[in-house]
């Protein structure tokens, strides 16, 4: 979170100590000096409008959009929420109002835009159904989800190391989530005798690898290679791959 971000996060606690507070209350709260709290603010009555501006009501999908844009772009780890404010049309304190640094607009991402809630979801209504329908349906679930959001499906599995402690961990709880639920799915399989028993993790490496692979390539496959199948198919015949090369009998071969 940056210094604006901070003071704006901090002037909450101290006024809901009541009395009036000033800005040196203000800037000690936020652990800045006066003079970096009047770099980003005029004002007392500066940060106090600021603080009292109401979001737009779209303001969140537009934040969220240009977010998805800007990460395409740039990536995570280079996100400037200054940018972001600018990208979306608004201020910077609407910005840090709705999400006060990068960890909960990541978490805030993540749920609206990559494909591991859909794949969860899809997990989570259909997770009895066997292989040969569920893992398809889940390839192709991971693939609508990440039409064009490929910058942030590359953010997600390849920048999170280089990030901030608190905004990895946001990341890591939502990937482990959806893993952990996918290698509970292959393992029931495989003690169900639909799939070749290996070890699970392995399992479904061999099946993401291929499928992730193909959504961040896409678009590069498309222009150089002239890929011509579409989308959905494409995944659709990896899963089918997998689950030739998962087959029982290939075990016991």
């Amino acid at each position: 979170m940056d210094v604006s971000g901070r003071i704006l996060d901090r002037a909450h606690q101290v006024l809901a100590r009541g009395g009036k507070p000033t800005v040196s209350e203000f800037a000690a709260a936020a652990g800045v000096s006066r003079a970096s709290f009047y770099r980003h603010f005029k004002s007392r009555e500066a940060l106090l409008q600021a603080l009292a501006v109401s979001p737009e009501p779209d303001a969140r999908e537009r934040i969220l959009t240009a977010a998805v844009e800007l990460v395409g772009e740039k990536g995570l780890a280079s996100l400037s929420m200054d940018e972001l404010a600018d990208r979306a049309g608004v201020s910077r304190a609407t910005v840090y109002r709705l999400f006060p640094g990068k960890s909960p607009l990541l978490a805030a991402l993540i749920e609206g835009y990559s494909p591991l809630e859909p794949v969860l979801h899809v997990l989570t209504a259909r997770g009895e159904e066997p292989p040969e329908v569920l893992v398809p349906e889940v390839a192709r679930a991971a693939y609508r989800a990440s039409v064009g959001r490929v910058g942030l499906i590359r953010a997600l599995f390849f920048e999170i190391s280089g990030l901030s402690a608190e905004t990895e961990a946001v990341a890591a709880e939502a990937i482990n989530r959806v893993v952990g639920r996918l290698v509970m799915y292959v393992m029931a399989q495989m003690g169900a005798g639909r799939l070749r028993r290996m070890h699970p993790l392995l399992a479904l490496q061999s099946l993401v690898g291929p499928v992730l692979f193909h959504i961040i390539t896409r678009p590069l496959a498309e222009k150089v290679l002239s890929l011509d199948v579409e989308g959905e198919a494409a995944v659709t015949q990896l899963a089918e791959a997998w689950l030739r090369a998962m087959s029982p009998e290939e075990e016991g071969s």
